[in-house]
Formats: structure tokens, sequence, C-alpha cells
């Protein structure tokens, strides 16, 4: 007996003494292991009424994007001809518990490229490549910060959205001021603010900090995204990230494309789900995968407070810090959110990641509620 007892203390120190990397399950390429909820101590009638849930609420979005120019205003890039219907992956405890819908069609995500432009930020930090509080204009040297206005601009407010950055880029200007360039989205004329005072959602801020990184790198952002975060966490090759027709700059005397961050105007990112549920997977993991630590460890933490102009806003990140964007969920889940509706949304503290494209607005908080309800206290 006290042999047996030796033996599991024995076991017990060397499971502590394991790095965490390895005591949690990541994906292997090209697949993803499934697990039955009951097997995990989930509870599968709550699981199932939750992804019927999520079934009954699809898109209102045009499925050819015929509304799109109407919603946004006039276009700069390409859109596929059809969207796939509403579908999704749950991934819990690492393992897949759920999948509805056609989970492998390769659609625009829209704003969830914003979070996908956070990760290559956090690369150029553990690069040495941008310094968070720095201005931009200290290593980007093209004209867009030769401004007053400009000049003050640094890198963390581009990634909170309080840049306030002035001017046009790819024929769309950053009032957002035009009927025709903007359809719906037009905004009303306001006096500018200064650096880092003020909040706006504004994707040609965001298109022009995606100019930025590609400048940093010497690379077009699609390539530094591929080999510095997707091929390591096992992501498929069907993604790309599509230009604007007009978006091609002269860099180091090659011409490259700098991409958006969204589908506004055409082009983005465009992916299946479960590329998206990798890179949701990579956040959860705290920007690490297996052996292997992507992102800074502390630009993960800085990524995730809220900023203090924001609505409850993190790097490009929707936090719930106030419970204001993921309702009753944790103050620390968090979600990448397009339009559409499409959403990565994550609970830390359920170790939980959920992919849900093409649903109705405003209905992700409470699916990740629905699913959270099925999860043993």
């Amino acid at each position: 007996m006290a042999q047996l007892t030796r033996r599991h203390l024995l076991g017990a120190l060397l499971a502590l003494a394991l790095p965490a990397a390895a005591q949690t399950y990541y994906p292997p390429a090209g697949q993803w292991a499934r697990k039955n909820p009951a097997e995990l101590g989930m509870d599968a009638r709550r699981l199932d009424e939750a992804v019927r849930f999520a079934q009954s609420h699809p898109s209102t979005r045009a499925k050819d994007f015929s509304d799109q120019e109407q919603t946004f205003g006039s276009m700069l890039g390409s859109l596929p001809t059809r969207r796939a219907d509403t579908n999704g992956l749950i991934i819990y405890k690492g393992y897949v518990v759920a999948e509805f819908g056609d989970t492998e069609a390769v659609d625009p995500t829209y704003s969830v490229a914003k979070s996908m432009l956070s990760t290559v930020a956090g690369v150029a930090v553990a690069e040495g490549r941008i310094v968070l509080d720095e201005p931009v204009a200290k290593r980007v040297s093209d004209g867009g910060y030769a401004s007053a206005q400009n000049a003050r601009v640094t890198w963390r407010q581009h990634l909170q959205q309080e840049s306030e950055w002035e001017g046009s880029l790819w024929g769309k200007n950053a009032d957002f001021i035009g009927h025709e360039a903007f359809g719906a989205g037009e905004r009303k004329p306001r006096a500018q603010q200064a650096p880092g005072s003020y909040y706006e959602y504004n994707d040609v801020r965001i298109n022009r900090f995606a100019l930025s990184l590609l400048r940093v790198f010497h690379q077009p952002v699609p390539e530094v995204f591929r080999t510095r975060v997707m091929e390591p966490i096992g992501a498929s090759d069907r993604w790309k990230w599509v230009p604007y027709h007009n978006s091609y700059v002269i860099e180091d005397g090659q011409r490259m494309a700098s991409v958006s961050g969204g589908t506004r105007w055409g082009g983005g990112m465009w992916i299946h789900s479960w590329d998206m549920a990798r890179f949701g997977y990579l956040w959860l993991r705290g920007g690490r995968w297996g052996e292997r630590q992507i992102l800074p460890p502390d630009y993960v933490q800085q990524a995730l407070r809220p900023s203090a102009h924001g609505p409850d806003y993190g790097f490009l990140w929707w936090l719930n810090t106030r419970g204001q964007n993921l309702g009753g969920a944790p103050a620390t889940a968090y979600a990448a959110l397009g339009a559409g509706n499409n959403s990565i949304l994550i609970s830390p503290e359920h170790d939980l990641v959920i992919v849900w494209r093409w649903h109705a607005d405003k209905a992700q908080a409470e699916f990740l509620q629905r699913v959270i309800a099925a999860i043993p206290d």
C-alpha cells in the first residue's frame, strides 16, 4: 500500500513539474479531436438546445452580398458571389463538442480581421519592430504621419481605435463623410480630438494601421500572419486576406498589397470556421501553441484590458469587463466580432471557444450564455 501511495505521489509531482503546454491538448494540423459532451461533464441536453438556438437565429444579410454597397458604401475590393448559411463550432477544454452547418465554407469574416491585425501587432512587439507607446512616425516615414496631428499617434492608440488619425487612404476619408463612399455608414462632421483622447470605430484608421504594420515588417501583413501565426497553429492553406484593388504600395523596391481590417468595402479576410477556431484557441491559451509562445504574454494581457475611452474595448478585441458586450458571461470573456454577423467568442473561465458565422444581430451573447449553462460549475 505504501509503495502504491509513493507511486501515486511521484506521478502527481511529475505532473506538476510538466509545463502547462504538455498537459494541454493542441490540435495537430489537419485534424481536431472530438469528445462527447457528457465525457467532459457537460449537459448534453442544454448544449443541444444552445445549438438549436444558433441554428434558428441566422443572419438577415443578403446571401449574394447585394446589400453591401447600400450598407457600407462604394466598393474597393471583391466579394464572393454567395455566402454560406449560419454555421459554427464549440470547443471546450480543447476538444470539439459541437459542430453545425457548413464549417468548411471560406467566407469573409469582416471585422474579425481587426483582432487578427492585433495579433500581427503582437508579433511585431515580440520581434522588437514596434514599441506600443512610441509614435508610429518614429518608424514609419511614408508621409502618413507627417502632420502635427498624426505625428502624435502611437501604436497603442491605433490598437485601441483612439488614434484620431486624419487624412484619406485608398480613396476613403477618415471622417466618413460622403454618402456614395460610406452608404448608411456615413457620419456627421465633428471636431477632431487629440490622439488618445477619443474612441471611434473607424476602418480608414485601421487600414492605415495595417499599412504601417507592412512598413515595419517590410512584408505584406498576410505573409507575416501566415508564417508567424497560422502555420505554427496548424491552420489550413485555404484562407486568404484579400486586398482592395487600389491598396498597393512600394516597399523596399517591391510592389506589395496592403490589406484591410474588415470587409466593409470588399476584400478582407476570407476564412472557414475551423481556422477561425484555431485562431481563437491561440488567444484562449494566452498566445501559446504547444511549446511555442507566439505572442508575448504581457502583450496578450494588455490587449485584453479596456481602453480609457472605448466601449469596453481592448486591442481590437471586444471585452466584457462591464458586462455590456457579452451580457451575463464572465467579465473576463471577450470576442472578435464582424458584420454579417461573424463571431469568435472566448471565455477563459470556462476553457471555451465558440465560432459562430452568419448569425442574427446581437444574438452572440445569448448563445454564449446558453453554452456556458451546459458547462458544470
